[in-house]
């Protein structure tokens, strides 16, 4: 039997997930790893070029290569996993793997001092990447077992907004660790950066026994009959199958592949794009970061209120005609303040877009299935191949042209392409019930 739908507690524990892994996204993913992986992944002479395992390499083409590997390894295993999640009835448990493996990783990321440990470095970043991408399949699973469907949007909305508000709590308080790094008891700020690495596994585990402990385990009470592996195989076949006929659905992860491409990529190389074209500090480049968290939680927010008066479909072609518009301004920005101003934009749209596109997947997928975690283990597959498509086209655009500034013009290509085919997608309008 589902569980009560709307529950608060239940509601506050969902979003209490988000807040517990936001901080992976933001701190080792945006803000401080990557800055202490370049300053410290070098030779003895300074040089950027590398030994890992007795190849040489430069050192952020092998940050770049091994996150793109833990994409694809993620996009590989979901699909079977959340089969045999829906086929048991145990996406708790499953998300629980995840959880656990990025947490530690984060935590192990302690012991990377230099290019002597740069194979211990990348294997636990690659493990992190994993976890944070395979628990959230199981996470958003939950989304329309919790909440009714008027409620998707603002539920999606809060969670998001909840992320944002702890990543930036425990990111600022690592800034002033690692600024004052002797008043906390470390002789270098490398030591109190290293340790901040500890202090995002503890938070990551830490916060997330609150959803395990209030979220419900086989909500639907499932009785596996098989073993698990051939349940599950079984379970994604058949939701497979229904996905080759529900052309809406197919058309709406099209539609999100391509607009997400240019989202995650501007989430992932706007630090980057500040450093190279601007030639932005590092401090000026994490208060940018910082900026766009901030706002996020607002735009989050904000653009649910207006989907539930304007819906989803509306909002959506909105924040994908401010992006595309993000992405020509940014071709002519030249200074830091245009660069702050761009960034708030982003901030506004990125929590809208992203929340926004998990409540409206939840909408349009069969109201009467139990197999939440295989359905959305096709939108989180979507997601993570947006990831690897759009980081290499910028890549490949930089690389040919010498300039990160034409890649913004690619990425403005995904957008016009996203708002094309969400433009065909039926989505239905839920009015908000009286509360």
């Amino acid at each position: 039997m589902a569980i009560e739908l709307n529950n608060p507690k239940t509601l506050r524990a969902w979003y209490m997930y988000d807040w517990a892994n936001s901080v992976y996204s933001l701190v080792i993913t945006s803000a401080i790893f990557p800055v202490y992986y370049q300053a410290v992944a070098v030779t003895k002479t300074g040089s950027d070029v590398i030994t890992f395992l007795g190849y040489p390499i430069v050192n952020s083409v092998l940050y770049s290569w091994s996150l793109s590997a833990s994409f694809l390894i993620i996009t590989l295993v979901l699909p079977l996993l959340s089969g045999m999640a829906d086929y048991t009835g145990r996406k708790k448990f499953f998300m629980k793997i995840f959880v656990y493996m990025g947490g530690l990783a984060c935590m192990g990321l302690y012991f990377f001092k230099g290019v002597e440990t740069i194979e211990l470095a990348i294997l636990f970043s690659m493990l992190a990447s994993i976890g944070y991408a395979g628990s959230l399949v199981f996470y958003d699973a939950y989304l329309p077992e919790i909440a009714s469907p008027d409620r998707y949007d603002r539920t999606s909305a809060k969670g998001y907004s909840w992320g944002y508000y702890g990543s930036i709590i425990l990111l600022v308080f690592n800034l002033v660790q690692i600024t004052f790094y002797d008043f906390f008891g470390f002789s270098s700020a490398g030591e109190a950066t290293r340790f901040s690495f500890l202090l995002v596994g503890l938070w990551w585990i830490g916060f997330s026994q609150i959803p395990f402990a209030v979220l419900p385990e086989n909500p639907y009470g499932r009785k596996p009959k098989l073993i698990a592996l051939i349940g599950g195989y079984w379970e994604i076949l058949k939701v497979w199958n229904e996905l080759k006929i529900q052309t809406n659905i197919r058309l709406y992860l099209a539609a999100y592949f391509f607009f997400n491409m240019g989202v995650q990529t501007v989430m992932y190389l706007a630090a980057t794009f500040g450093s190279k074209e601007l030639e932005l500090a590092d401090d000026k480049l994490i208060m940018t970061v910082l900026i766009i968290q901030v706002v996020a939680a607002f735009g989050a927010y904000g653009f649910a209120r207006f989907s539930e008066r304007r819906g989803n479909k509306l909002s959506l072609m909105t924040m994908i005609a401010i992006w595309i518009g993000v992405c020509l301004a940014a071709y002519f920005v030249y200074n830091e303040y245009q660069f702050y101003a761009l960034a708030f934009t982003v901030g506004l749209v990125m929590g809208g877009i992203q929340s926004l596109s998990r409540a409206t997947y939840s909408k349009i997928i069969p109201s009467d299935t139990v197999d939440h975690a295989s359905y959305f283990s096709f939108f989180d597959v979507t997601f993570n191949l947006s990831i690897v498509m759009g980081t290499f086209s910028y890549g490949l655009i930089e690389q040919l042209t010498g300039s990160m500034r034409n890649s913004t013009l690619v990425l403005m290509s995904f957008f016009i392409i996203g708002m094309f085919l969400l433009s065909r997608v039926k989505i239905k309008s839920i009015r908000l019930a009286a509360q």
